[in-house]
């Protein structure tokens, strides 16, 4: 009797996990999605964040983050002292490396007035890990819209799709991030970077300032 329960239970298990496996989502949608859910609550909220920009890492938080790949982004700007780090000095370094990237974000979002923004169409999926899906902010004057790529990547054990590194204008975040704090790391180590980071996350948005850091 008691064979026979644990080989239920087992297969139950095994169902539970195959489905939460393959449960896989659609980036195209994701992006689609949070694109609308960060400029609309932006619009709606434009009199509180005109007179606390602040705000905007609520929202950021809130409504772009959860399709962020945190810790996948911070790991590949660690790169080799990732392996070296203790669980503690990861942990606090993924902490502030969030909080950096809702600063950097929202202070991104402050330059926002009004644009309209177009998302990439769906395209097909299929044997890919890596998709790129390039969202168009459209200049009222007529102008040149801006391009700002996300790059998605399929976690190969749950399947699910987040981002983790953005483009704009030729420009990557990661590879950035990657060069600017390699000194940091080699000098001071991931503590130290750990430590610039929290700097840098606790800076007040400012509409006047164009973003940095």
């Amino acid at each position: 009797m008691l064979n026979k329960f644990k080989t239920t239970l087992f297969l139950a298990l095994a169902l539970l996990f195959s489905a939460n496996t393959f449960a896989e989502n659609d980036p195209y949608k994701e992006m689609q999605v949070a694109a609308d859910k960060i400029f609309t609550t932006m619009q709606s909220q434009s009199s509180v964040i005109k007179s606390n920009p602040n705000r905007l890492k609520d929202i950021v938080r809130q409504d772009l983050l959860p399709y962020v790949q945190v810790k996948y982004a911070g790991a590949l700007i660690l790169g080799n002292y990732y392996k070296s780090a203790s669980e503690a000095q990861r942990t606090a370094y993924f902490d502030a490396f969030e909080n950096y990237l809702v600063q950097t974000f929202a202070q991104a979002l402050s330059m926002y007035n009004g644009q309209q923004y177009q998302v990439e169409a769906a395209k097909d999926l299929t044997g890919k890990n890596l998709i790129s899906i390039r969202v168009l902010l459209i200049q009222p004057n007529q102008g040149q819209p801006l391009r700002i790529d996300f790059q998605w990547r399929k976690n190969t054990v749950t399947g699910e799709w987040k981002a983790y590194d953005l483009v704009a204008e030729g420009v990557s975040m990661i590879s950035t991030k990657q060069n600017e704090w390699s000194s940091i790391l080699r000098q001071g180590g991931i503590d130290a970077l750990t430590k610039q980071l929290t700097e840098l996350s606790n800076r007040k948005i400012d509409p006047n300032t164009k973003p940095k850091g």
